[in-house]
């Protein structure tokens, strides 16, 4: 009856440690929507633009207004990403002329036309002094893209990246075919990962990045826009959310810096080329991942899930104090060198 008693006590323990976990785990995630959705409701959006001042002009006011609420104004420059563009010499009828792909204009004016069933926003393009014509709005955003270097990587990116995940993950799953069919062993983020944490943080950062870049696309598709438009690398003087969205680019780069550093440190070449393919094929799927589900709303959960292995695997991990000498290898503490075999005292 003891032996009973005190077997019913101990899984009692257990269970009630295994609610505790997973209630804990709810709230981290609820938290964490909860930041998430604070962060797109109060600090999301572009300000307005300041009016008030008598010393600005007619054109300058219709300038800010346009650049608010269309995300570019006059003089703003685009360049031709179809094959082709015809735009409408108006008000001459059935008079046309086209742009091909590469052809730079610049936004010349404005005009509305209510009875357009199709778009009711024209907006006339120059592409030199002679070629000016007029197209909607809508054919602009679908052919067009602004000259900024930023604006056409973003453009890029969205354009082409499903291909690249493609290649990449194909050439990993070939080398990784490859490896095995040798007999070696490949080591792989989490499960047979490296002396390091970074990597993992790098995995998660990236989660993190696709989940705040979709909520946006999602809940406040307009400050995205604005920020196609008009983007910059600074995270200041934009909205909280780009603000942390840039932050969390940068933080990204410099991690990136740290995991070679940790890589090239443990591994040989070879394997940390092997390494970094494996690594850059998870950052990838989790992106594809985390866009994904986020647009069906449970991303956040998943995001939450790797926030807790993340925060698990840390306690679990043994850092090293120390660094030899002679090879800069780490040490758990000092003495003989497992790497070189130098005494470290």
């Amino acid at each position: 009856m003891k032996n009973d008693s005190h077997h019913s006590v101990h899984t009692g323990h257990r269970g009630f440690r295994g609610i505790t976990s997973v209630t804990s785990a709810y709230a981290m995630v609820n938290t964490l929507a909860g930041i998430l959705l604070v962060l797109l409701l109060t600090a999301c959006h572009y300000p307005l633009p300041d009016l008030s001042s008598d010393t600005l002009t007619e054109h300058t006011k219709d300038s800010l207004t346009y650049l608010h609420e269309r995300h570019y104004t006059y003089n703003t420059n685009f360049e031709v990403q179809a094959d082709s563009v015809v735009l409408e010499r108006l008000p001459i009828k059935d008079s046309f002329f086209s742009l091909h792909k590469g052809d730079r204009v610049v936004v010349a004016e404005f005009a509305v036309h209510p009875a357009d069933s199709v778009d009711s926003i024209w907006v006339k393009l120059a592409h030199t002094q002679e070629e000016q014509g007029w197209v909607r709005e809508k054919e602009l955003i679908h052919s067009f893209v602004p000259t900024d270097s930023i604006s056409q990587f973003i453009y890029l990116f969205s354009d082409t990246h499903a291909s690249y995940f493609v290649v990449i993950f194909a050439l990993f799953v070939g080398v990784y075919l490859f490896r095995a069919f040798r007999r070696k062993q490949l080591q792989l983020v989490y499960f047979n990962d490296i002396d390091s944490l970074y990597p993992l943080l790098l995995c998660l950062l990236m989660a993190f990045s696709a989940t705040l870049y979709e909520s946006m696309q999602v809940f406040v598709p307009d400050t995205w826009q604005h920020f196609y438009f008009n983007p910059t690398l600074s995270p200041f003087k934009v909205p909280l959310v780009l603000s942390i969205f840039l932050l969390s680019i940068w933080c990204f780069i410099v991690l990136v810096l740290a995991v070679l550093d940790d890589l090239f440190r443990q591994l040989t070449p070879a394997a940390a080329v092997f390494y970094l393919l494996g690594l850059m094929s998870c950052c990838i799927f989790c992106y594809f991942f985390f866009i994904l589900t986020t647009h069906i709303y449970i991303g956040y959960l998943f995001l939450g899930c790797f926030l807790w292995l993340f925060v698990s695997r840390l306690r679990t991990h043994k850092g090293y104090m120390y660094r030899c000498g002679n090879c800069g290898g780490k040490l758990r503490e000092k003495g003989v060198c497992p790497h070189c075999g130098a005494i470290n005292e």
